[in-house]
């Protein structure tokens, strides 16, 4: 009688498979952590060149026409001194509330893009123009809670 020969793997191949997966799984956690972070920071400075986009084409725009009150691309925007208000610019920039943390006091505008380990120190401020000899500003970011 002939015997059948057993197929399948041994208890050391498998349990040398699960280890170098534990390494790989080690390895490459980090760097997907990383690249999160590093997205929120693209992110941030995404959302501050396009608020810094709408902000100088409506004072462009603004110096053209002598309007306090502008239509862009659909969306109401309110001028103060020339720029847009703290309540209107994200709105005129396309930056959503899907996306992003939007906090508008009097004057001010805060971004902090939505997932930020650290909000308070991942974020920039818009701030409204004071006067018409002061413009508006935008604050460098804050990326070390992204």
């Amino acid at each position: 009688m002939a015997r059948k020969q057993q197929t399948g793997f041994t208890i050391i191949e498998l349990v040398m498979v699960i280890v170098i997966l534990g390494i790989l799984a080690a390895i490459a956690l980090p760097k997907y952590v990383d690249l999160q972070i590093d997205a929120r920071k693209a992110k941030l400075y995404g959302a501050q060149g396009a608020i810094a986009s709408a902000m100088a084409m409506s004072h462009g725009k603004f110096l053209v026409d002598g309007l306090a009150a502008q239509t862009s691309e659909g969306v109401p925007v309110t001028l103060v001194f020339g720029y847009p208000n703290a309540a209107t610019i994200a709105a005129a920039a396309g930056v959503k509330v899907q996306d992003y943390t939007l906090t508008a006091a009097a004057t001010t505008l805060t971004v902090q893009p939505i997932g930020a380990a650290d909000p308070a120190n991942c974020q920039f401020i818009y701030t409204q123009a004071a006067s018409a000899i002061v413009p508006a500003a935008i604050s460098p970011p804050v990326v070390t809670g992204c």
